[in-house]
């Protein structure tokens, strides 16, 4: 049996540009809400910015930041929230978030909230 394999355009050389190839890999799946919006805040500039979202959400990623977006169990989340009870602010800033994510997700072409699982 083989796989087929898209060919590799080795005039392309993107890679030195791509900020999960200059940063430590390990922050794009870190466990810190500072650290995933670090992750985020630098794939604003990727070149493959829009590629590797929709990516993203047809393979359902697990956990990450791709594309810009913070992935948790599959599902683009606004913000990562740490462990324990959220405060009133954070829950209404979740609210925001959520439409903002929909609003990008939106902009790049990509499925909205009824064809893309969000997590609440």
């Amino acid at each position: 049996m083989s796989l087929a394999l898209a060919p590799l355009d080795v005039t392309v050389e993107l890679e030195a540009n791509l900020p999960c190839r200059k940063f430590d890999p390990d922050l794009w799946f870190s466990d810190t809400p500072g650290q995933l919006e670090l992750a985020k805040s630098l794939c604003g500039d990727c070149p493959l910015r829009v590629e590797c979202l929709a990516g993203a959400v047809e393979r359902s990623e697990p956990w990450g930041v791709w594309g810009g977006e913070i992935f948790e169990r599959g599902a683009v989340v606004p913000r990562k929230r740490p462990r324990g009870r959220p405060r009133k602010v954070d829950v209404a800033r979740d609210a925001e978030l959520a439409v903002e994510v929909e609003e990008r997700l939106a902009a790049n072409g990509l499925e909205t909230r009824s064809s893309v699982r969000l997590a609440a």
